[in-house]
């Protein structure tokens, strides 16, 4: 009766150690997806972030020009600009418009 219990003890933990190595290698499999997206999240956001703060304003570019660009840089006029469409096998050139909404 001793050793059935004892065999019973043992099957038992070795059962419970089986399961639980499993839903661990699951969570762990689970952790690592999640760090792989928010490292890919961090890295968009980085250049986002970047983006915005160095590109969001033409008076931070015109004083990024006087400290690294010296007159490399030059000041366009918006209205000079132009437009290059290529549809249908015609070249156009068109004014650049702006819209308000």
């Amino acid at each position: 009766m001793k050793k059935l219990i004892l065999a019973a003890v043992i099957f038992f933990l070795v059962l419970s150690t089986a399961i639980i190595k499993n839903t661990t290698k699951q969570i762990e499999d689970e952790i690592f997806t999640v760090k792989e997206n928010i490292r890919v999240l961090k890295s968009e956001f980085e250049n986002v972030s970047l983006e915005y703060d160095y590109l969001s304003s033409a008076e931070r570019l015109l004083e990024y020009q006087s400290q690294y660009f010296e007159d490399d840089l030059i000041q366009k006029n918006i209205n000079d600009l132009k437009i290059y469409n290529i549809s249908d096998g015609k070249n156009k050139i068109q004014n650049y418009k702006i819209i308000k909404d």
